[in-house]
């Protein structure tokens, strides 16, 4: 059964959360491998493969290819925060020459494991998706104007769908935004 809970957050921050029948091991093995961040976002706007390490660790720079309002661009993260089965996040920008014009919003995934699991049941592991603006440069005309905030808790929720589905080996629906066709109003 799927629940997942909208938190209380800081202004500048919307977060989701749910159980997952899985190990923090088996969750943040699949976090920290970028190759696998497209398949599972549930916004619809990251594309094709990353550049750069195949296994993420704290301060590790990935780009991403990107698309929104049929605009296709790269982003540039850096890992801002990482403890071993328990926490990741990167912070993303948009640099042009090497300077960082947009972002600074985090993306970030608590994980906290609720039971171990033995022979007859699964481990349960909470997982806490944030998406956080409070540093990003100029917010209020790139984020909040646009309404990424409304649109980024479902579209969490959806990123959690697919993780679930990726650490409990089940089958998922990728969903309207997973192809290269996906239109502004999907995400």
């Amino acid at each position: 059964m799927r629940t997942t809970t909208a938190l209380a957050t800081p202004a500048r921050a919307r977060s989701v959360t749910r159980e997952l029948a899985a190990t923090p091991q088996q969750i943040f093995a699949v976090l920290r491998d970028p190759a696998r961040h497209a398949a599972l976002d549930g916004s619809g706007m990251l594309r094709g493969h990353p550049d750069g390490p195949a296994l993420l660790g704290q301060g590790d720079r990935f780009g991403m290819a990107m698309a929104q309002a049929g605009l296709a661009y790269r982003s540039v993260n850096v890992v801002v925060e990482y403890a071993p089965d328990r926490l990741i996040a990167w912070e993303t920008w948009g640099e042009f020459r090497g300077r960082r014009l947009v972002g600074g919003q985090r993306w970030r995934f608590a994980l906290h494991e609720l039971s171990a699991g033995d022979g007859s049941r699964p481990a349960r592991t909470r997982v806490t998706h944030t998406y956080d603006w409070s540093r990003a440069r100029l917010p209020r005309l790139t984020i909040e104007l646009p309404g990424y905030p409304r649109r980024m808790a479902p579209a969490m929720a959806t990123t959690l769908d697919r993780l679930a589905a990726a650490v409990e080996d089940r089958p998922t629906d990728p969903g309207p935004g997973a192809g290269p066709t996906a239109r502004a109003d999907d995400r």
